[in-house]
């Protein structure tokens, strides 16, 4: 049976990029005598370094797709792109066997590599990084340029998890256990799960949260996805909320308190109500005034009230989506353009 992939809509291709971390595309045309030459060795890498989630073979038809061949300027037949966490990394132009096998060899190695790695180093699980919601024509998944050391989280309950799991690549544990963005019985403080299992977070005194995320590089920040997922039911006295007002600052050197904030005004501000959040998933798109997020160094965002009568709010994942830039020399944290 074969392993690659044929896509039939942008939707499925965005999908697909959006579960796999690495994605080789072979776009192709029926007329096209070297597409049909090299598409024997094409099948054969696809056979022997398909990894589930992890290293995924397509093939795009580029009459059929053309909206797809368009996004990655294709011009000549075939080309080989490879997409790593959304990212180009590498293309291959012309039936080339050895290019194209040298190529892929090496990206299904480096993918074996930083799945050891990472699982050695405690770090996050390997595996595809998870959203929930699909990405912007043309944008990426940033999140990774967030500089974890920086992290900072305010009015956190210290019962649940700390800011890092916030930018946890995995699918957050409420939906594993459920499958659906409503949570279920028991999801809630009740259960002490265990540091790992409480994957999200909490806040304590009040439903107020403030979160800084610094940043590795310079980014252009499009959307953030929040993901929120009270459970419908608990043991607990009170359920958690999700988020309703929330305030996103730009470029400060550090997190703001939350007396600041208030005398402060916003980059941007939302309110969130029910029909913003994804019913599968629990997450909402926040959309950003993309012309007053250019030459992003850092984001507050203030978590001002929940949508509910609760004292408690709570986030399970942040997905920053985006450009990003040049990379930045941190501990030297400045501000970039006009004061919000």
């Amino acid at each position: 049976m074969s392993k690659v992939v044929h896509i039939s809509s942008p939707e499925q291709f965005s999908s697909l990029l959006a579960s796999s971390r690495i994605v080789v595309v072979d776009f192709f045309a029926e007329w096209c005598g070297p597409c049909k030459a090299i598409a024997p060795l094409y099948e054969q890498l696809a056979a022997r370094l398909s990894r589930h989630n992890s290293v995924t073979f397509t093939k795009v038809d580029t009459d059929k797709q053309t909206q797809i061949a368009g996004s990655y300027s294709i011009t000549a037949m075939p080309t080989f792109v490879i997409i790593k966490n959304g990212h180009e990394v590498s293309r291959i132009e012309g039936a080339n066997p050895q290019q194209l096998s040298d190529a892929v060899r090496k990206l299904a190695a480096e993918a074996e590599a930083g799945a050891s790695s990472s699982s050695a180093a405690g770090g996050f699980a390997s595996g595809p990084v998870w959203r929930g919601a699909n990405l912007p024509r043309g944008y990426h998944d940033v999140t990774d340029e967030v500089d974890r050391t920086g992290l900072e989280l305010l009015n956190s309950d210290s019962d649940f998890g700390a800011a890092r799991v916030l930018l946890d690549p995995s699918e957050p544990s409420a939906l594993k256990a459920t499958g659906n963005a409503g949570g279920g019985k028991g999801k809630g403080k009740a259960e002490e799960p265990g540091e790992a299992a409480r994957d999200w977070v909490q806040s304590d005194t009040d439903e107020q949260l403030m979160l800084f995320l610094p940043f590795n590089a310079t980014l252009k920040a499009h959307t953030i996805h929040i993901t929120s997922l009270p459970p419908v039911e608990a043991d607990e006295d009170e359920v958690p909320m999700r988020p309703r007002t929330i305030r996103i600052y730009t470029n400060r050197p550090h997190n703001l308190g939350f007396e600041e904030a208030d005398d402060t005004s916003p980059t941007q501000a939302f309110e969130l109500g029910p029909d913003d959040w994804d019913g599968k998933t629990g997450t909402a798109k926040l959309e950003l005034r993309f012309v007053k997020f250019q030459n992003i160094t850092s984001l507050v965002l203030f978590v001002v009230d929940g949508d509910g009568d609760g004292e408690k709010v709570r986030i399970d994942r942040v997905r920053i989506i985006g450009e990003s830039g040049e990379k930045r020399t941190m501990g030297k944290l400045e501000k970039i353009g006009d004061d919000p």
